[in-house]
């Protein structure tokens, strides 16, 4: 299917073929092809812009991930300790014991920027924190969640007039080239849910 581009990092846990398998994904700046192999379950956790791992600095993860060892039905080894695998009904228990255990912590100062609060500190320092924290620029966790708020608009029926004001493009080519760039996708695809299987859960012509 077509990976799109998103801003958060996440758990990916699968089982096929009687193996089960985990990979930390990181963020990814653009769109590209993502494997679906054959008869595969997957049960996925995204974390929230701002949010990290202990052990893991969140610039390596960009575009990228890293498969995790000796994952078995029941365990998964992270940050040095086993946890319990999950399933889709227990996802929050795992990440309330992360969060417990200081395996995934939160830049505060990144957490009052995403509400619109002014931290006292230099330009530099807020985006040197920002990168640091999300391996991503500000400007661009604004472009791509525009993007993706863009395709939202125009699955659920807007014409691609309306989202270039909603969302401040400069003008309709403006949008056409961000979608592209993010999401792989025209307007006339995403309008019509063309193009083929995406991973982006906004509507479900768009994952059929």
């Amino acid at each position: 299917m077509t990976s799109v581009a998103g801003v958060r990092w996440g758990l990916v846990f699968w089982a096929q073929a009687g193996r089960t398998y985990a990979s930390i994904t990181g963020p990814e700046t653009r769109t590209g092809t993502a494997p679906v192999p054959e008869g595969a379950t997957f049960t996925g956790i995204e974390f929230a812009v701002g949010t990290s791992l202990r052990a893991v600095p969140p610039p390596t993860l960009v575009d990228g991930g890293i498969e995790l060892p000796d994952t078995t039905r029941r365990t998964f080894r992270l940050d040095g300790a086993r946890w319990e695998t999950p399933g889709p009904d227990d996802a929050e228990v795992l990440v309330d014991s992360l969060v417990r255990e200081g395996t995934v912590v939160r830049d505060l100062l990144v957490a009052e920027l995403l509400r619109g609060h002014r931290p006292v500190v230099s330009a530099r320092t807020v985006e040197r924190r920002f990168r640091a924290a999300t391996g991503l620029t500000r400007g661009a966790v604004r472009q791509i969640e525009r993007a993706r708020a863009a395709a939202e608009l125009l699955a659920t029926g807007d014409p691609a007039a309306d989202v270039v004001a909603k969302l401040d493009y400069f003008d309709e080519p403006h949008l056409a080239r961000a979608l592209r760039c993010y999401l792989g996708r025209t307007v006339r695809q995403l309008r019509e849910g063309t193009g083929g299987a995406i991973a982006l859960d906004l509507d479900q012509r768009l994952t059929s």
